[in-house]
Parts: C-alpha cells; structure tokens; sequence
C-alpha cells in the first residue's frame, strides 16, 4: 500500500511539474496563445515573430533555469538537514550564499576603483557577476571543508557556518559602503534573486554543471539511509563518516555555488521543500526523499517563478519575495511540531 500510495504521489507531482511548465510558457507579462507556444516548440513558427522569440530565447531558459535550480537547492538542503540532523539546516547555513555575494561585492569595489563605475563599463556583466560569484562560493567552501576536518562535532561546525556567514556578509556591507550608487544597485538587485540571468548561451553550461550534481545525490542513498541509523552503526556498516561527511559539504557547496553563480541567492527553498518531501511521503528513505525533493523543489521554483511574472506587474517581482512568502510558514510550522513533540516539564 505505501508503494501504491508513493507512486501515486509521483504521478501526481509530475503532473504538477508538467502544469507548472506549460503554465509558465503561456503566462507573463505578455501571454503567448496556446497554439503560438506549441509553433515555437516544435520550431514550425517564424524564427522573426515576436512570440518564437519570447518562447525560445526567454521563457523557455528561464524554466529550465528556475527547475534546476529549485531541484538543486531542495537536494542541497535535504543532505544538509540529514547530516546536521538539524531540521532547519538549508544551503545558506553554511555561508556559501554569503561567500558569493561577497564574490560579487568585491569585484564591483574592485572594478569600480580602476574604471569609476563597474556597472557602466559592463563588469557586471553576466560573465563577471557568474565568476565573482562562483569565487566565492567556493572559497567559503574550501574554509568549510578544511575546518571539518579540525572540528569532529557537527554542531561545531554549523556554528562555524554561521559565523562565516556573519563574517562575509559584514565584509560585503562594508564594501558595498564604499561603493557608487550604480553599482550598489546592480548589486542589490542581483541578491534579490532572478531566473532571468541565465541565457541560452548559459544553459549549454548550466546545465550539465547541475545536472552533474543532481546525478551525483542520485548514488548517495545507501549511505544515506546508514547514517540515519547513527554514526556508530553506519560504521560497522562500513561506512567511512568522515570522508562521507566532507564528500556532503563538497556536493551541497557544489550545488549552491552553481545556482546562486547564476541565479543569486534564492532563500528558503533549500529549507521548505525536504520537509514538504518527508510530510507528503511520510518516509525518511532517502531512495524516496531526494527525487521527490527534486519535483518539489523543481514545481516550487517554477510557481514562484510564474507568481512573479503575472500580469499586472511592471518587470518581474524579485523571486525571494515570492520564495520568503511561501518558505516562512512552512518553517513556522517545523517550529511549532517540533515544540509540540518535546516533553513538557513542570
């Protein structure tokens, strides 16, 4: 009955995707008629009309773009909330969010002191904000993968996390106090959060640099399972903690780099959907939760996305203002079930 039961849930959230996806071809700023949307696709409308090319070279990017990276920053959180066995573990804990956007706030104090301006001189252009981004991403995540081989608890190390957080995101205030106006909006307006920044260029990148990592999750359900069950018992298993631990921070610091190089840091969905995954299933095996977590994560990403561009809107609303609205209740609510499942004392 559960294999029934599970199977029909993912019939159904591939339905869901598959809604979300048409959806999100047809509706915008400007709807594209059903018809227009099936042309484009099939590559039978004119390459010069106005709808092909909102099709092909806008919204079809900005899907794929939104899909893997909810589908990336759900998987992300799900590893770190197993190995943290914190609940409200996410891919922001660890300061790799903060270590891109310091990435990004150094390259537009940096540029701006040789031209004047890096936002008029085109440094933070695509190119520049992706590199910058990805930099430093990954240098927090050295820092994070070298101090958990000093620090054996992993609670240390989620403060440590944090604190990296606290300290890269005072850096980035700090330069971008320094910084002109221009590019201090440039700035601010790539941390909000878009999945617009991705072209068509881009995705021959983008894509296999998640997929790749999505794949990778795909083969860590065994161990994953086994380390449920306790490090001890993992190890009699044969499982190397350790070494599993670090392969973890490397894979989910992988994912988020990646997604927020492109994207920028797009909040609480790394959060909310491991545990929309685990109340939906009502599982904790992983050979269930981390493909799950991908159609939620995937189908969140793509609603946020399409709520942003309704009409009526003058552009797009910034997606973590839609991701913060849907997120926050649902880590209100792991808040309160958690409270209410501890022992009450006197």
């Amino acid at each position: 009955m559960t294999n029934k039961r599970s199977a029909l849930l993912f019939i159904l959230l591939l339905l869901i995707l598959a809604v979300l996806i048409w959806l999100n071809m047809l509706y915008g700023t400007v709807y594209v008629p059903f018809d227009e949307v099936v042309k484009a696709l099939g590559g039978n409308s004119d390459p010069d009309q106005a709808f092909y090319t909102i099709i092909i070279h806008f919204r079809v990017p900005q899907l794929l773009t939104a899909l893997l990276t909810g589908a990336a920053l759900a998987v992300a959180g799900l590893l770190l909330q197993t190995i943290f066995r914190n609940p409200l573990a996410d891919p922001s804990i660890l300061g790799i969010s903060s270590g891109a956007s310091l990435g990004v706030a150094i390259l537009l104090f940096g540029s701006a002191a040789f031209t004047g301006t890096a936002y008029r001189f085109g440094v933070l252009g695509p190119f520049g904000i992706v590199s910058a981004s990805f930099a430093g991403a990954l240098a927090v995540l050295a820092l994070i993968t070298m101090l958990s081989r000093m620090l054996s608890s992993m609670t240390s190390l989620l403060i440590a996390g944090i604190m990296i957080a606290y300290l890269a995101g005072a850096l980035a205030g700090i330069v971008k106090y320094f910084s002109n106006r221009e590019d201090l909006q440039a700035f601010v307006i790539w941390g909000m959060g878009s999945f617009s920044n991705v072209s068509r260029s881009d995705l021959t990148v983008f894509i296999p640099a998640v997929a790749l990592g999505l794949i990778s999750s795909l083969f860590l359900v065994k161990p994953l399972n086994q380390f449920l069950l306790g490090e001890s018992y993992a190890t009699n298993l044969g499982l190397r903690v350790k070494p599993f631990r670090t392969f973890i921070l490397l894979l989910t610091g992988y994912l988020t780099a990646v997604t927020t190089a492109y994207t920028g840091p797009v909040a609480f969905i790394g959060l909310a959907v491991p545990h929309i995954a685990r109340n939906l299933f009502k599982t904790s095996n992983h050979g269930v939760l981390i493909p799950s977590s991908m159609l939620i994560g995937g189908s969140l990403a793509l609603l946020c996305n399409l709520i942003a561009r309704l009409p009526g809107f003058d552009g797009s609303l910034p997606i973590n203002s839609i991701t913060a609205l849907i997120g926050a209740p649902v880590v209100v609510y792991v808040l309160v079930k958690r409270y209410r499942s501890m022992p009450q004392g006197i």
